[in-house]
């Protein structure tokens, strides 16, 4: 496995090893001995989507999730956001083509995510660390210019009616304020 840093506090990509021949391939995603010091992930979640689906940025205000996120059919262009107010990264964002199994985003909890389906489907896998809490999640605005997402979009992204309605970073409710 190899760890490379994304320049936000925290917040960093893994690459793992494929073993592959003429039989398939083999990927270990996870192993809580990995040395990462990851908080221990209790909610496994998959999602697919379709080509042009924006989904996010999503985050929880109270018990904050901390994420493992991959691609395992498809391509995404994954995003995530510092929404912690004592953080020497807040308010600045991350983007990353996630276009093969074997790379993997971890995203620490205090941190806005979204993902826009570049590919004709993509499935998209995460592991949580904590469960999900429908009346603590919030929504950054997508599109807030001041975060500078320079996001891969080929026609106008198909964004749910929840997702339209999310605040720009200067009225959503960020960590610690």
């Amino acid at each position: 496995m190899k760890k490379i840093e994304t320049g936000l506090k925290d917040s960093y990509l893994i690459e793992v090893e494929k073993f592959e021949d003429e039989r398939g391939f083999f990927i270990e995603y996870f192993n809580l001995y990995n040395n990462w010091h990851l908080p221990v992930l209790v909610q496994d979640n998959h999602s697919r989507s379709y080509s042009g689906v924006l989904r996010g940025l999503h985050y929880q205000i109270e018990h904050p999730q901390g994420k493992l996120v991959r691609c395992s059919n498809g391509i995404v262009y994954d995003v995530i956001v510092d929404l912690r107010m004592r953080s020497s990264t807040f308010g600045k964002s991350f983007g990353v083509m996630l276009d093969r199994p074997e790379l993997q985003l971890w995203v620490p909890p205090g941190f806005a995510h979204g993902f826009y389906t570049v590919s004709e489907t993509a499935d998209f896998q995460y592991r949580s660390s904590d469960t999900y809490y429908p009346e603590h999640e919030r929504i950054l605005l997508w599109n807030d210019p001041i975060l500078e997402i320079e996001w891969p979009l080929n026609r106008d992204p198909i964004i749910s009616d929840k997702d339209m309605k999310g605040k720009i970073l200067k009225e959503c409710e960020i960590y610690g304020d």
